[in-house]
């Protein structure tokens, strides 16, 4: 290939043809010095010409050698078959078609070679993981984000199925989420799914994903989105248990142990068993808050919390509902004896000095003890009549208990 202009014209088609493994551009010819293709020409080792003619003759060495006749000069239209001697030059109409051609090729090539940069650039700089799997499972994107929250190299993971990732077992109903997607057991849109996903280490973390579907040459493939929600997590589970557990003890808060409590005895109604009530008021608490100030009075009422968690069984609760005060609820009681044998570990264990300051100092505990149903059916009246039962052991000489008595209620 011969091209005669180095304007515009002969920029776009050499551009074109230096693409193309298919044609060799063997000269480019102008009569300007600073004919802008010049300066691409000598980039690539093409041979630049001020003499057309010469380029012509230069161009008779090769067996098939076609010109493209950008200048608007007609004159070298009859020039070149002078001189190749056969009709292998594109001119006038045809070349301004031919240019135009390869002008809008070009102007599309840039927008789309544009285009993609801007993608590929969404791609790498997302800050979320963005997955494409094909129909099969099988994973075909990974972008450097996705790397980051799951610990693989975008190589590790091409062409693995998705499973690597999200594995079926460890999801709440045992399937894997994408493959019910795949199957169109779900919506062509699944928005905002928590799953567990799976690090390379092995780590097993919360993640949300959504996921949409795309056809590409008569395939289908799934993009996801995947982001890392394990602080969200952490901070939700914080908000929760600060709502519902006492911020010095860590035990559960009037607002949990009333919960608890309305729920055990709607489980003991539809089952027809017992639970009992507890009802604790540490016995010279304040005594020792005075001596040695609320900062070790509140080490003291931690050092409390931890003896009783011992005591009590895993499928009891206890709860601090507020100053000195603890609140038990004891479920599936057999006889009123298993109460009674509660109530005496508490109080023997709460009778063992606590080391608070490099100083040993004794509190007791004073119980209340209601039973469900003998006593009382709903919270109220089960926690009230406990409470009356804890005055009745403040009565009777504090650090012991006593079991609710209608007749001595205060």
């Amino acid at each position: 290939m011969l091209i005669l202009g180095a304007g515009r014209g002969g920029t776009a088609m050499l551009e074109m043809f230096l693409e193309d493994e298919l044609v060799r551009v063997v000269g480019i010819a102008d009569r300007n010095a600073g004919a802008p293709a010049f300066e691409l020409a000598r980039e690539h080792g093409i041979p630049v010409y001020l003499d057309p003619e010469e380029a012509l003759r230069a161009c008779r060495k090769f067996e098939h050698c076609i010109v493209y006749n950008l200048t608007h000069d007609d004159s070298l239209t009859a020039i070149t078959h002078q001189v190749l001697g056969y009709a292998a030059a594109t001119a006038g109409r045809e070349a301004k078609l031919i240019w135009q051609m390869v002008t809008n090729l070009k102007r599309v090539k840039t927008e789309l070679e544009s285009s993609q940069r801007q993608l590929k650039a969404i791609f790498d700089h997302a800050m979320d993981g963005i997955i494409m799997v094909d129909e099969s499972g099988a994973i075909q994107g990974f972008n450097p984000a996705a790397e980051s929250i799951f610990g693989y190299a975008q190589a590790d993971v091409l062409r693995k199925p998705l499973d690597l990732l999200l594995p079926a077992a460890i999801q709440a109903d045992g399937t894997a989420p994408m493959q019910r997607f795949i199957a169109l057991e779900e919506p062509a849109d699944a928005r905002a799914a928590q799953l567990l996903a799976v690090r390379k280490s092995g780590e097993t973390f919360p993640i949300e994903l959504s996921a949409s579907e795309m056809a590409f040459d008569s395939k289908r493939y799934f993009i996801a989105i995947a982001r890392d929600i394990t602080e969200r997590k952490q901070t939700e589970e914080r908000i929760e248990r600060m709502a519902h557990h006492d911020f010095l003890t860590g035990l559960a808060n009037r607002a949990l142990f009333r919960d608890r409590l309305e729920h055990a005895i709607a489980q003991a109604a539809r089952q027809g068993t017992r639970l009992a009530v507890l009802f604790l008021d540490l016995d010279g608490f304040k005594s020792v808050n005075d001596a040695v100030g609320h900062e070790a009075g509140d080490k003291l009422l931690c050092d409390v919390a931890a003896r009783l968690r011992k005591i009590v069984r895993a499928a009891d609760s206890v709860a601090r509902i507020g100053g000195d005060e603890f609140t038990f609820i004891l479920g599936n009681l057999r006889e009123r004896t298993d109460a009674e044998r509660v109530a005496r570990k508490i109080v023997q264990a709460i009778a063992e000095p606590f080391e608070i300051g490099n100083k040993f100092w004794s509190v007791g505990a004073s119980i209340g003890i209601a039973i469900y149903p003998d006593d009382a059916q709903d919270y109220e009246s089960l926690v009230k009549a406990a409470d009356a039962a804890m005055y009745q052991s403040k009565r009777s000489g504090k650090s012991t208990y006593s079991f609710f008595d209608a007749q001595t209620r205060e």
